[in-house]
């Protein structure tokens, strides 16, 4: 099932982005895109992304940026002393020298490497974590939204393309139903035949031959389980769960039968019947693909 989602939040000095996004998959891929220097983040949010999504190529990422300006500054005085010991000895050497130099600014001192440091780093991420931690399930209800509404949407494609199954189905038992006398008729017609054309030939071999060439032919059975897959199936989108699999199957089951049909069918008609079921069975395994 496709879904997307983002949200963004903060947490001074630290401003982050989340984003989801599922695409179809026969099965579950859980990619997570985290920072791996926040301790315990990815095996946190594995289980929860897992509780919420059972099938598709999953993608969860995580952007973050420093505000270093909201961290302060902060004057390291051992190496301004430093550095002001070696102007005043440059300006006495210069002094010696004969060489007049510009007198020192307070903010060309504090703009010397080291004078001023960055306020401290907050070395414990365990109160991140639990920020964003705490946005996660906003961030999956968002998703789970988005999913949902196209998963409603597939299934009103899904049950009018079953209502159509349906209706082939139905058409293909009156087809098959008209068929009977007519291949009774032609089952007599190639007894008599062989019979006249054959001296000493058993009649009863014949017939059960010609009986075994009838029951090959009957489709009943493939009708039947047309039917029932249609049924399964309507119960499969109204169980509300995750099902995309079971569909994925129950349409193999589908595309058995047709070419079952189609092999069998000795008529034009029934033949045509089974290749629109075969084209439209296809177009339900291409929804089925973008089920949960």
């Amino acid at each position: 099932m496709t879904g997307f989602a983002a949200l963004t939040g903060a947490s001074q000095p630290f401003r982050w982005a989340w984003d989801i996004r599922s695409v179809n998959g026969k099965g579950m891929d859980l990619r997570l895109r985290v920072p791996d220097w926040i301790d315990g983040l990815e095996a946190a949010l594995r289980p929860l992304v897992s509780a919420r999504a059972k099938r598709g190529n999953v993608t969860l990422s995580l952007r973050i940026t420093r505000d270093d300006a909201a961290t302060g500054l902060a004057l390291n005085t051992d190496t301004m002393r430093a550095v002001i010991a070696t102007l005043l000895e440059i300006e006495a050497e210069a002094k010696e020298q004969g060489l007049a130099l510009e007198p020192s600014r307070a903010i060309d001192i504090a703009a010397m490497r080291g004078v001023m440091d960055a306020g401290p780093a907050q070395d414990d991420p365990a109160p991140l974590r639990a920020a964003l931690l705490a946005e996660v399930p906003t961030l999956l209800d968002a998703f789970d939204e988005m999913r949902a509404s196209e998963g409603a949407a597939l299934r009103e494609v899904l049950l009018g393309q079953l209502s159509d199954v349906q209706a082939l189905t139905a058409q293909a038992a009156t087809l098959a139903a008209a068929r009977q006398d007519d291949m009774a008729a032609a089952l007599k017609r190639n007894l008599a035949r062989v019979l006249d054309n054959s001296d000493g030939a058993d009649a009863d071999r014949v017939a059960q031959e010609l009986a075994l060439i009838a029951v090959k032919a009957d489709v009943t059975e493939e009708i039947d389980r047309l039917q029932t897959h249609v049924q399964a199936a309507h119960a499969l989108l109204n169980d509300g769960g995750p099902v995309g699999r079971k569909l994925d199957f129950l349409m193999q089951e589908f595309n058995r039968e047709a070419n079952t049909l189609c092999s069998k069918a000795q008529s034009t008609d029934l033949t045509a019947v089974g290749l629109a079921l075969k084209a439209l069975i296809d177009q339900m395994r291409e929804q089925v693909q973008n089920v949960e």
